[in-house]
């Protein structure tokens, strides 16, 4: 089961004034992006971030689960408590690296 782009809007919404947001769909489920850092992933609408040392603190009593088969476990987040899920997202925004850019592929001849 995939994540409802009406879901993924709303966490979107719920993050706004934390950077700028903006949403990419990968491999049927969602990255949320925090001025252009991968943050958040939305898999099965349900709200996942990285189980981060500087995120230990703050979300040391919420549940841990993988987003995806084969991945590691993830902090889960609740999208309806703005205040923690913003405060994960500026925690982890400090912390993430930009991605590098990809150099363009080869056209074959």
């Amino acid at each position: 089961m995939s994540s409802s782009l009406d879901f993924v809007n709303y966490v979107c919404e719920q993050l706004e004034g934390v950077g700028a947001i903006r949403s990419r769909k990968m491999f049927g489920e969602y990255m949320v992006y925090v001025n252009d850092k991968p943050v958040v992933m939305v898999c099965d609408d349900t709200v996942f971030v990285k189980m981060l040392p500087c995120l230990a603190d703050l979300l040391a009593d919420r549940p841990t689960a993988p987003p995806y088969e084969g991945a590691k476990d993830h902090y889960v987040l609740d999208p309806d408590d703005r205040e923690t899920l913003r405060r994960a997202a500026e925690l982890a925004e400090e912390v993430t690296p930009l991605p590098k850019k990809k150099p363009p592929r080869k056209a074959k001849a």
